[in-house]
């Protein structure tokens, strides 16, 4: 699968190139931990620690392709998991309830059920 060209890094002032995201692997760091501490609700961060990096790197190495994509026709590689019912609705992450999805699937599902940006249904 052909890669995305690297592009500038957006935090101020830096200009090295970054690989695929937003921010190259030196501010990414500092930008996760901003987001984190100040943005991202506590109990979140308990839910999401090293355990749930486990189990989502070996969700991703099982299934590779983002599966809203194939159900369209589409091939993409997948760079999320998702939860189906989320886990702070009672779902936990047992594989049935995990999806891979590609961030532009992620991003329009979470959108539309409105978990996090208030929109939805």
């Amino acid at each position: 699968m052909p890669y995305k060209p690297k592009r500038p890094c957006s935090y101020p002032g830096c200009g090295l190139l970054a690989d695929g995201g937003e921010y190259c692997t030196e501010h990414k760091k500092i930008v996760m931990k901003r987001y984190n501490q100040y943005q991202r609700d506590p109990k979140s961060n308990k839910r999401y620690g090293r355990a749930w990096k486990r189990i989502r790197d070996r969700y991703i190495k099982a299934h590779p392709l983002c599966e809203e994509c194939e159900k369209n026709g589409r091939i993409k590689a997948a760079e999320e998991v998702h939860h189906i019912l989320p886990l702070s609705k009672g779902g936990g992450n047992e594989t049935s309830n995990l999806m891979a999805l590609c961030k532009s699937c992620h991003s329009k599902i979470t959108a539309e059920s409105g978990d996090r940006w208030g929109a939805g249904t």
